[in-house]
């Protein structure tokens, strides 16, 4: 009988990896933290009109990409659905492009904050009327680009300007998708409220970079804020992005004569720059 040989003790099990404690929300500054000297992506906004509507954290965390959560102001996140005319996309270091660089755009967007305490948006959809930048945005970046009939029309009239926004989705869809905005422009705000900061002062963009989520910063002057009556808003991107359809008239309603901007390369979860 051979002889019986001692049974080897079970290997030791490693101890799960503890994962780092989250680092607390970086403060809101109506100026960028830091400079971006060398940017891969310049742009003008122009003439924007921002709506939005509060939302409980609860109903959009489910929206937001990996490694994030909602955003809050007081145990309140938002939904903005933001109008404007972009102007002039730059690559590196070449010139803004006039005409295919040049589009109205609307967007729907939620409010983020990630592991390292950075602040950004997530945009569910980004209409636009220039097919090759939908095209570029959608297949380069992974982005909600999609094409649509848009138009920006700006009139005087004796009680102020007014600026009208439309949109109808072309492609992917659900085609059809439409909205139709319409505000008065009214006086310059001097000291904006915090949560107006809290709105607009953002400098970083939340997505996914060949499937792993990255953070995107960008930079641009303080913005020009201005009260604004919203006359007329009609539209379905919202439902369109997969959020509950608006109820209610918004709670915060800004216009801006736009800020030029400047996107750097996209930051991987541990703070690392792509190549």
């Amino acid at each position: 009988m051979p002889p019986v040989r001692p049974s080897r003790p079970p290997a030791p099990v490693p101890p799960e990896p503890v994962p780092p404690e989250p680092v607390p929300p970086e403060p809101v500054t109506a100026d960028a933290p830091g400079e971006i000297p060398r940017p891969l992506l310049t742009q003008s906004w122009l003439d924007l009109t921002f709506l939005h509507w509060a939302a409980d954290p609860a109903d959009v965390a489910g929206l937001l990409p990996r490694g994030t959560v909602p955003d809050t102001l007081d145990g309140v996140t938002y939904v903005g659905l933001v109008a404007f005319r972009m102007h002039r996309v730059g690559w590196l270091h070449l010139p803004g492009v006039p005409y295919l660089g040049t589009f109205p755009e609307t967007n729907v967007r939620l409010y983020s904050v990630d592991a390292h305490g950075r602040r950004g948006v997530v945009f569910r959809s980004l209409d636009a009327s220039r097919l090759i930048p939908v095209a570029v945005g959608r297949l380069g970046f992974r982005m909600p680009y999609l094409w649509s009939r848009m138009a920006v029309e700006r009139a005087a009239g004796p009680d102020g300007d007014t600026v009208t926004y439309t949109s109808s989705r072309r492609l992917p869809g659900p085609r059809g998708a439409h909205s139709r905005i319409t505000v008065r422009v009214g006086e310059r705000i001097a000291r904006p409220t915090e949560l107006e900061h809290f709105l607009t002062a953002r400098w970083g963009m939340h997505g996914a970079f060949f499937g792993r989520p990255t953070y995107l910063r960008n930079v641009h002057p303080r913005w020009t804020l201005h009260r604004a009556e919203l006359l007329e808003c009609e539209e379905d991107l919202v439902a369109a992005a997969g959020l509950p359809a608006p109820a209610g008239e918004p709670v915060s309603v800004l216009y801006s004569p736009g800020v030029p901007a400047r996107f750097g390369r996209p930051i991987r979860p541990a703070g690392i720059p792509t190549p």
